[in-house]
């Protein structure tokens, strides 16, 4: 397949109620673990590429360190990769798509928070950044699929989590303003809405069913399941930086007992 292709593979694989699953990838070798498991798409996680490289996630690494390694991946696999690009590592849009053009992925995840300031963007600012990368993609001939992050729920469970809290919130309050990001980002040209750490199924088939469908839900542990978020009617389910969490947790259990 050639770049378009992949694009559009990608795209079409978005299908509400019969979800794209992505366990994501942080390095070429993971990457190839996906594809050899039958996953028609890999996917990269921040996280573990940016810990993978020394760094923090949230744009802690240098930018130019994540596409390359995006890149690897891209060039090491046959299939469709997609990207988590964070929020474009300052790049202007042009310069950004032309990097994710030259890598030769299919798509990107972009999500609104801004991490020099560790506040989520106002939703038209968002909605005007998405609006011009998905412009600049158009202008250089490239069908970009664009999956834009939707950040009000995750400031709560990352604080559950380092408080030791693992009991579910009530999510309610958060929806009237992430049906306006997701309305306002699709219409600028994403293909999927994600409203990372949205756990409460009542509230995932209300978003479903004001994107109809277009909706990527992470998958966590303790969480909704692969098959009850099809029922949802959702079109794309990804691990995050899960599947990298675990993966160090056991490697430590056996440098641990190797000793």
């Amino acid at each position: 397949m050639n770049l378009t292709e992949k694009c559009e593979l990608l795209r079409s694989l978005h299908v509400p109620g019969t979800p794209l699953v992505l366990p994501n990838a942080w390095d070429v070798a993971t990457a190839k673990v996906v594809v050899d498991a039958g996953y028609p798409v890999v996917a990269t996680t921040s996280a573990g590429v940016a810990a993978s490289l020394g760094y923090e996630d949230h744009e802690g690494a240098p930018g130019d360190e994540m596409l390359a390694a995006a890149g690897r991946i891209s060039a090491g696999v046959e299939v469709p990769v997609t990207v988590d690009a964070e929020a474009g590592y300052g790049l202007d849009a042009t310069a950004l798509v032309a990097e994710l053009k030259r890598i030769g992925v299919a798509g990107c995840n972009l999500e609104d928070t801004d991490h020099a300031t560790g506040q989520q963007r106002q939703a038209e600012e968002q909605a005007a950044w998405i609006e011009a990368v998905h412009t600049a993609a158009e202008a250089a001939d490239y069908p970009l699929v664009i999956n834009a992050r939707i950040d009000n729920y995750i400031g709560e469970f990352v604080a559950k989590l380092k408080a030791g809290d693992h009991t579910p919130s009530p999510q309610e309050h958060h929806l009237p303003d992430a049906v306006d990001r997701a309305h306002r980002y699709l219409e600028a040209g994403a293909a999927c809405v994600y409203p990372i750490a949205l756990q409460q199924p009542d509230q995932i088939a209300a978003l479903a069913k004001e994107t109809k469908g277009m909706i990527n839900i992470a998958r966590m542990p303790q969480s909704t399941g692969v098959a009850e978020l099809a029922g949802l009617g959702v079109a794309r389910i990804s691990y995050g930086g899960g599947l990298f969490m675990e993966t160090m947790r056991t490697f430590a259990e056996k440098v641990a007992a190797a000793g």
